[in-house]
């Protein structure tokens, strides 16, 4: 394709705000097409693409370029440059990619590629501990480094399936499905799905499928009350309706309003009507809900490194102060939030983590503080078995 200046520059204006201003990839690209309405579809593949390639891809280009790492911006155009050479791509005639020697550029990169933190592009210290906790981290990680496909999950309240599958198809949106993922349907071509007048009616949501195995993990039935307890915008808390026919109770906490109020519209456009978004101002809110429900979802914050495919620049903001503040969270919210569920109820820890001390650690150290939960069933989805994102989850029984 003939390459514009300006969307080369928004490419450039984009790295420096996300590795600058720590802005998230996602909400930027968003807000970017948002405020440019006359880029075409190609126009906003192109910078998508090239803003999440560059970041995923950000410690191997510096290596294949041969510069300190800068936010300057005359060197963020060169590591595009570097970045559409080593994707076999012809250099545009600017000014900004003079002086770039493609050989030299190949040479280092094939170099690089022989050292897995380098061929990976992750931070020495992610890596070492990648190798502590993660079963087959070679492998994993390499997967966790492909582009994620878009997934859909079908409303049941509304339609089902097949019939999902083929007004999607009349709009000329071809999907397929998973054996072991019962709602989904994966696109066969990335597109911005959003803009399908089936979604705004409500027949879909976008969710992955690992994070679509989190609802049916806490086994629910009709009539039940349920607290989806870090429900952020609820994808799983609309999943949870789904299962439960829209029938009973979910009460869905969170500390940021903003993402409740994302939820109560999602929930009215998805015709649900059994979810109570609540947000939580104090610790009363969890008090006034003590041994009130049979099933606590606690899909706790976490390092997010079991969805490094969709959030690259994790990678980036990421460090082991913070991730050993997350862990500190994670026990609180456990030991605080495990309050609510009932005698004979159920409470399901989960995370979109690989790492062991945020996962099975976690659930160890829960049991042995509180003798009144009993382990009932664990699972791993690892991207290396499922192809898709990493998600854990454990069931516990209160006694």
């Amino acid at each position: 394709m003939a390459y514009h200046k300006n969307l080369i520059d928004a490419v450039v204006q984009a790295i420096i705000e996300v590795f600058g201003d720590r802005r998230h990839a996602d909400r930027l690209i968003q807000i970017l097409f948002k405020n440019n309405k006359k880029w075409g579809a190609r126009d906003r593949k192109f910078i998508a693409e090239n803003i999440y390639e560059i970041i995923r891809w950000w410690r191997l280009l510096w290596t294949s370029l041969g510069e300190s790492e800068s936010l300057d911006r005359k060197n963020i155009y060169r590591l595009l440059g570097a970045h559409l050479i080593i994707s076999g791509k012809e250099l545009p005639h600017f000014n900004e990619f003079s002086g770039l020697e493609s050989f030299s550029i190949l040479d280092r990169y094939n170099e690089a590629k022989k050292t897995r933190k380098l061929r990976e592009s992750i931070p020495d210290w992610l890596d070492e501990l990648g190798i502590k906790q993660v079963d087959d981290w070679e492998n994993v990680i390499h997967i966790l480094n492909k582009e994620a496909e878009v997934v859909i999950r079908v409303n049941r309240i509304v339609t089902n399936k097949d019939e999902l599958s083929r007004l999607l198809n009349n709009e000329g949106i071809e999907t397929y499905s998973l054996d072991w993922a019962p709602d989904a349907l994966v696109l066969k071509e990335r597109q911005n799905i959003f803009l399908s007048p089936n979604y705004k009616k409500g027949l879909f949501e976008v969710q992955d499928a690992s994070s679509q195995m989190v609802a049916p993990f806490l086994d629910v039935a009709e009539g039940m009350r349920v607290i989806d307890a870090c429900a952020g915008a609820g994808g799983k808390s609309l999943h949870l309706a789904n299962l439960m026919n829209n029938k009973g109770k979910i009460i869905a906490l969170d500390i940021h309003d903003w993402k409740l109020s994302s939820l109560r519209k999602r929930a009215k456009r998805d015709k649900i009507s059994i979810i109570e978004p609540r947000l939580i101002q104090s610790s009363k809110v969890i008090k006034r809900l003590k041994e009130s429900a049979d099933r606590v979802l606690l899909d706790v914050p976490c390092s997010g490194l079991g969805v490094l495919r969709r959030n690259p620049d994790t990678k980036w903001k990421l460090n082991e102060a913070i991730l050993e503040g997350v862990k500190k969270g994670q026990a609180e919210i456990l030991d605080n939030y495990s309050a609510m569920v009932k005698p004979g109820g159920k409470l399901v820890y989960s995370t979109c983590s690989i790492l062991k001390s945020e996962n099975e650690t976690q659930v160890e150290n829960f049991l042995n503080r509180n003798n009144s939960f009993r382990l009932e069933k664990m699972e791993k989805l690892s991207p290396l078995k499922t192809g898709f994102d990493g998600f854990f989850m454990a069931s516990m029984l209160k006694l």
